[in-house]
């Protein structure tokens, strides 16, 4: 069986307060984009996990595939399975890629072995995985707030919006990015400043992350120049970085940057 877990990229994150277990609470809209890694399992009389494509950074004890696996092992004592994951999705970008490996392998093993978990338990299945995970679950635009955990639909809508995705090959792990980070609440709550019209995106949604990250890391502003230069009504680094993406209402008809980069359109 194959699954297909797709990127996101947040459009604002404001961090918010930092809470007593650690964590910090913080508002963001997660939106999905058609940019997949491959998952595939089968049965086996043992378990393995074997990685190809953007394994760097990415320990097989640590990979939150295994830990997904590991966690419906535990729950319903599901038999040895071979998971195959091949990563198209750059790894420490801010994309989600792993989280959603890891609801991929939990959505592909409800499915293998007949489980019929709803999406209220995925979630709930999810949530010690990773902040990003129960997002993936469902899969579609929200408001994101909390820890990352609680979702909100919304209305705001970029379906026939194209987008365009630049990863700078530069590795920004979670803890580096949240030293940076003074936590402030919201003087304008996230949604608000969203339905406010795309052209004014670009003064009034912000992603906390990016000032220091790019302050370290100077490429990540030249990126975003040179989408605004082209056309994009909006840009920013998405999570804690470090990949850049624009935003544009027509299809890009040139983009030079000698830096791995893809395309697509919105589909939501």
């Amino acid at each position: 069986m194959i699954f297909f877990p797709n990127a996101k990229v947040n459009i604002g994150l404001n961090i918010v307060r930092k809470r007593e277990d650690g964590f910090h609470d913080l508002s963001s809209l997660f939106y999905p984009i058609q940019l997949n890694d491959i998952v595939e399992i089968v049965p086996s009389n043992t378990f393995s996990f074997t990685l190809t494509g953007f394994t760097e950074k990415v320990s097989q004890k640590d990979n939150l595939c295994v830990k997904a696996y590991s966690t419906l092992k535990k729950e319903f004592n599901i038999p040895s399975v071979k998971i195959h994951l091949h990563k198209v999705i750059p790894v420490g970008a801010g994309l989600g890629g792993g989280s959603a490996d890891a609801v991929g392998v939990l959505k592909l093993l409800n499915q293998l072995f007949e489980l019929d978990i709803s999406f209220k338990k995925l979630k709930t299945l999810t949530e010690h995985l990773g902040s990003d995970c129960p997002f993936f679950v469902e899969n579609k635009p929200a408001i994101i707030s909390g820890k990352g955990e609680v979702m909100q639909k919304t209305k705001i809508s970029l379906k026939g919006k194209y987008w365009v995705l630049v990863y700078p090959q530069i590795f920004v792990s979670t803890a580096e990015a949240y030293s940076k980070i003074t936590p402030k609440e919201e003087k304008e709550p996230l949604e608000e400043a969203l339905n406010q019209p795309v052209k004014y995106w670009k003064e009034v949604v912000k992603n906390d992350f990016e000032k220091s990250i790019a302050a370290k890391y100077p490429l990540i502003k030249a990126i975003k120049e040179t989408f605004y230069e082209e056309g994009a009504f909006y840009s920013s680094m998405t999570g804690s970085g470090s990949a850049v993406f624009g935003i544009f209402n027509e299809e890009p008809t040139k983009f030079t940057i000698d830096l791995p980069y893809w395309t697509g359109k919105f589909d939501i």
